[in-house]
């Protein structure tokens, strides 16, 4: 479908489930239908503290063996559901049939889910972590791949997480400052090159000292939530968590 005509259609016909492409009995969660919306593989706990997987053995509150050995740049990875099955049909309607329709209820997924992740990190009040982010940073596109997508879907998924938080949505400290490859047609080391350096913050005094939450719609091996946490904290934030929509798991 031509770029221009996707999110048209997504307004003319928005009660198609991009999950069975049956007609949404959902009012709620439209324009999901009421089934697929129910069988989204939610994940269960997560197991290690920092990257949030969950592995045979593990003591839930521990960090895991990878973590142990090789720290990451982010200081929490939390993800609301699995990368399969209708979450991944739904993110692929969203990002590549062009469907921001779809973006809505899974931003208030991930606003819901996500906020009860992050409260069980520290924040007093379940689903507002106030006293564990200070902002929220979606993961950018370059604007080159924004100009032909017409919208970023982490932007899309983060906004709601914000207003429900009521925290402020940054979304001009950082930038994609190069183009890159997708990261789909990469193995992981190929991957941490090819976003190695792609992140540049360009308004150091929203991020300096500030903890901050970086958002993005898939989590598979971690190389561009890495490659943005560490540009942030070069920059002088304080902590950096990560929450995704989905992940890939290795569990």
């Amino acid at each position: 479908m031509r770029r221009w005509l996707a999110p048209a259609a997504d307004l003319i016909f928005p009660a198609v489930c991009p999950v069975c492409a049956r007609r949404s009995d959902d009012p709620v969660h439209r324009p999901f239908c009421a089934a697929c919306w129910r069988a989204l593989p939610l994940l269960p706990d997560p197991g290690c503290l920092v990257c949030g997987e969950t592995f045979p053995g593990l003591q839930s509150g521990l960090p895991c063996d990878a973590c142990r050995r090789r720290r990451p740049p982010y200081a929490y990875a939390r993800a609301v559901a699995a990368y399969r099955d209708g979450m991944r049909t739904a993110i692929h309607a969203l990002k590549y049939d062009r469907r921001p329709a779809v973006a809505r209820p899974l931003a208030l997924l991930l606003a819901e889910v996500g906020g009860r992740l992050l409260s069980r990190l520290g924040a007093p009040r379940a689903g507002v972590p106030r006293e564990l982010v200070d902002a929220v940073i979606p993961i950018p596109l370059h604007r080159a791949r924004l100009a032909e997508r017409g919208f970023n879907q982490a932007e899309l998924l983060a906004a709601p997480c914000a207003r429900r938080w009521e925290l402020p949505l940054l979304t001009r400290a950082l930038v994609r400052a190069h183009s890159t490859r997708p990261q789909t047609e990469l193995d992981p080391a190929a991957r941490r090159v090819n976003v190695a350096g792609a992140f540049t913050v360009t308004r150091p005094r929203e991020v300096a000292g500030r903890r901050l939450l970086v958002v993005d719609d898939v989590l598979t091996t971690g190389a561009t939530v890495a490659a943005a946490a560490r540009a942030l904290r070069d920059a002088g934030a304080a902590v950096v968590g990560v929450l995704v929509l989905a992940r890939v798991s290795v569990g």
